[in-house]
């Protein structure tokens, strides 16, 4: 994920944008944080005025239709898919959750060169590379075209440049949560997060709402306070990142892998940014047992409030994949109706991840190159949309071409997990399951 920038500015702008989002009422409001933009900072003004904005926020995370408690979303939900727990023959855990992190990585890295892209841009770069439709990991040129120079890390996540999983956020958060419950146990609270958080993740690699919250809790706030205050990414991806984890250790059982999920989205994000983790943890859970991407995908929906903005995309998605012969029309679809939504909001990513999952048809191959030619937050939507297909198929059966040139090894920033071992790290998940 990009975006570091905290400037009076950017918070503002971000802040007018996602009260939009919600659906914020307040039309005085709305113009007063438009004026504030225009005639630049004024301390005094600018903390009434954030003032005023806590006040709104507060009555917002009262909606029925989309609460921010764990209880109030447990009582909007419905049944969108009757999931029950499917033994296969021959259940091998480890493979599954190898397999998981296996392709998670492979998402990531494939996401990384073109991470923020629009998808023309992705698209352009890929054909002047001779790769589109693409197929693999994404090629390198030399020299690059001018304006679409991939990002300075691309000689470790192009096309026979890979050696590893090399750090990335996605996977920072991923090695986090095994920390979490290797030190908590699966019990852990959301302050033990936070805690974790503030010992382990250098501020500098640290992004939107996750950064907001880690500065609110530096300065001595408790979650969930430390998602709402001053949190204009509050439903940003950032949350939906840090969901895997919960659905490894759960295998077979979403719901505990949702509730977890909760505990750890709730102390930087709010709302859909909530519910883009607990849909997350829930389908990669279920992806252990089953083998249809769109049950996987309905299940995840049972787990979040069935109004949310979140369910209704998703459910929109699937109809336009149902409607529509080819991914560029859906992808059409989708930023039609949420044109003006940050490209890394969790809303227009997860569509993004619906998309590659439901067009891949169940081969990672595919339905990791259809997500990431969708443009956007493309190393965290091939991420989340690997973990599941991973979880899915086992280490054994993904293709060489997308597991081979990782080399087993990942990279990360966290204390006591500098280089590692992803079959290593999925022993460790193993040991965290509660069968």
């Amino acid at each position: 994920m990009q975006h570091q920038d905290l400037s009076r500015e950017k918070l503002l702008k971000a802040e007018l944008e996602n009260l939009r989002d919600e659906g914020c009422q307040n039309t005085e409001l709305l113009i007063e944080i438009e004026k504030a933009l225009q005639m630049g900072a004024n301390p005094s003004m600018d903390e009434s005025l954030w003032h005023r904005i806590g006040a709104v926020n507060a009555h917002l995370l009262e909606s029925k239709k989309e609460p921010s408690r764990l209880d109030r979303i447990r009582g909007q939900r419905r049944s969108f898919f009757n999931f029950t727990f499917k033994e296969k023959k021959g259940f091998d855990w480890y493979d599954q959750v190898y397999g998981a992190w296996l392709a998670r990585c492979a998402g990531c890295t494939l996401g990384k060169p073109v991470e923020g892209w629009s998808r023309e841009r992705i698209a352009a770069y890929l054909k002047a590379a001779g790769a589109y439709p693409l197929h693999s990991y994404i090629p390198a040129m030399d020299p690059f075209p001018a304006g679409l120079e991939l990002w300075k890390n691309y000689n470790g996540t192009t096309l026979g440049n890979i050696q590893r999983m090399v750090r990335d956020d996605d996977t920072d958060y991923t090695v986090i949560g095994l920390k979490t419950l290797e030190t908590y146990g699966r019990d852990f609270q959301p302050g033990d997060i936070g805690k974790i958080w503030l010992a382990n993740l250098p501020y500098g690699s640290i992004f939107t709402a996750e950064t907001i919250a880690y500065r609110n809790m530096v300065n001595e706030m408790d979650p969930p306070y430390t998602a709402s205050y001053r949190n204009p990414y509050r439903e940003y991806i950032g949350a939906q990142i840090r969901g895997d984890m919960w659905g490894y250790v759960n295998p077979g059982n979403p719901e505990r892998a949702a509730e977890m999920a909760f505990r750890d989205a709730c102390i930087s994000h709010t709302k859909n940014g909530i519910y883009g983790e607990m849909w997350a943890a829930a389908c990669i859970a279920a992806a252990f047992v089953l083998d249809d991407p769109l049950e996987i995908i309905l299940t995840g929906l049972n787990y979040i409030p069935a109004e949310s903005r979140l369910t209704q995309a998703i459910l929109k998605t699937m109809q336009w994949v149902a409607e529509s012969p080819s991914w560029e029309g859906v992808r059409d679809n989708i930023e039609r109706e949420y044109a003006g939504m940050s490209s890394i909001h969790v809303i227009n990513n997860t569509c993004l991840i619906v998309l590659g999952l439901l067009l891949g048809q169940g081969e990672l191959g595919e339905t990791l190159c259809i997500t990431l030619m969708g443009g956007m937050d493309t190393d965290c939507t091939c991420a989340t949309a690997g973990s599941m297909m991973g979880a899915m198929h086992g280490a054994r059966a993904l293709p060489a071409e997308w597991t081979m040139p990782l080399n087993d090894e990942l990279q990360s920033s966290i204390s006591e997990n500098e280089i590692c071992r992803i079959s290593y790290l999925a022993r460790r998940t193993c040991r965290m399951m509660s069968m």
